[in-house]
């Protein structure tokens, strides 16, 4: 099993899996902050006065999540924000389901198209977690700008 995880080309294809739909979630949310805290207000789940907050900083942390997986810098640090992102998405989207809220997710989306249902986004982000949980217990550094044994 640890031959499995420890992989390098298996955790490099996470990396680019995992970041690249970091950066991709992330740039509708950067470029339309606006429409991305409505989003969050769906859920309702988080208070009134931290929406337009997170609608702020949660895309950018997303990208600079994404970037340091592709690029291997900060790689311990990316990997577990991306597993706790992931993590939240899951829990928010499973109680819209749950609650039989239907919403945008405001996961991935383009200008004014609409995204997917609630449970095309939740089984995405159980997959994205699974290759997240695999970079965590991975050994490999190789094609990782920071490629020591310390980050």
């Amino acid at each position: 099993m640890r031959r499995i995880i420890d992989n390098d080309l298996l955790t490099l294809a996470s990396r680019l899996f995992v970041g690249g739909a970091l950066i991709y979630a992330s740039y509708y949310k950067i470029i339309e902050p606006a429409t991305f805290a409505k989003s969050i207000w769906y859920y309702h789940m988080v208070p009134g006065y931290l929406i337009n907050l997170m609608a702020l900083i949660l895309p950018w942390l997303e990208m600079l999540c994404g970037l340091a997986l592709i690029l291997g810098i900060w790689y311990r640090g990316a990997v577990l924000w991306s597993n706790a992102l992931l993590l939240i998405f899951i829990v928010a989207l499973a109680s819209t389901i749950a609650r039989g809220l239907s919403i945008d997710c405001g996961c991935f989306k383009a200008g004014k198209s609409a995204t997917a249902p609630a449970w095309d986004a939740l089984w995405f982000d159980v997959v994205a977690i699974v290759f997240a949980l695999q970079m965590w217990f991975s050994r490999s550094r190789k094609w990782m700008l920071s490629s020591s044994r310390s980050n």
